[in-house]
């Protein structure tokens, strides 16, 4: 984690603030069509972290967890439908926490595209060097 022990994250209306308590052992930018249609965009960042180094601060009981048909698990605020954590939270030995709801910027940079398979057409993505993947290394 860099210049930081421990980050912080919330969603937009407040009522859930959580911390993650140990370094992201990677950071990917996810082009999935699930990803696309929770985000509202052309997907989501995520940054993978053990489970059991997230703690819920406030709001543990406003978390809805959505299982889709294919994939893991995504949690949502229920209240405001902030997108903050997939991989299958709090059931997977692993999650990925959603950069967009950190409460400070992340310092570092994704290390992957992963599912580029779905880009649409329309969709450009950035020329920034990183390795892309049809689907998961």
């Amino acid at each position: 984690m860099a210049k930081r022990d421990v980050m912080t994250g919330s969603c937009l209306c407040g009522a859930i603030r959580f911390e993650v308590r140990a370094p992201f052992l990677r950071v990917s930018a996810c082009h999935c069509t699930t990803c696309k249609r929770i985000s509202g965009g052309t997907g989501t960042v995520t940054g993978r972290v053990r489970t059991e180094d997230i703690r819920i601060v406030e709001g543990r009981g406003r978390i809805v967890v959505y299982q889709p048909a294919e994939g893991t698990a995504k949690s949502f605020c229920g209240t405001c439908g902030t997108n903050l954590f997939g991989t299958g939270w709090p059931a997977s030995e692993f999650t990925g926490v959603r950069l967009a709801a950190l409460d400070e910027p992340y310092e570092g940079q994704p290390e992957a595209h992963i599912y580029v398979r779905s880009v649409a057409p329309w969709e450009t993505l950035p020329d920034d060097g990183l390795p892309r993947y049809d689907t998961a290394p």
